[in-house]
């Protein structure tokens, strides 16, 4: 499975279980830690931890397991799948970390044609 079919399936159940403000960018020309990082906020801890537990379920259904999880009892989950990462942000931390805005020399991707109730909507 190549890194946009995880990303698909990672926006997609982020979607799914409503996380906010669901951001896709293409990192891969400014370091060699990934290609991709994902970025949602939650609104509340157990939020957070619905939405990657999610993320997880999804791509473990499709057979792709997680190289390393951190922060599972705080309200920012990491899960790094090497070529993607996800973060999944509470609302103050998200804020607090402005991660967006470290990584915003990187190219933003539209993840709109990724999501499958876009689609249906069409």
């Amino acid at each position: 499975m190549n890194a946009l079919d995880i990303l698909k399936i990672a926006v997609n159940s982020l979607n799914e279980k409503k996380g906010f403000e669901i951001t896709a960018v293409k990192v891969s020309d400014l370091t060699v830690i990934a290609d991709y990082f994902v970025f949602t906020t939650a609104t509340s801890n157990t939020h957070v931890r619905a939405l990657a537990d999610e993320v997880q379920d999804k791509l473990s259904k499709a057979g792709v397991e997680p190289n390393h999880i951190e922060g599972r009892a705080t309200d920012w989950i990491l899960l790094d799948y090497g070529d993607i990462i996800i973060h999944v942000f509470g609302r103050q931390s998200r804020e607090f970390y402005s991660l967006d805005r470290m990584w915003n020399d990187g190219e933003k991707i539209d993840i709109t044609p990724y999501l499958d109730s876009v689609q249906e909507e069409k």
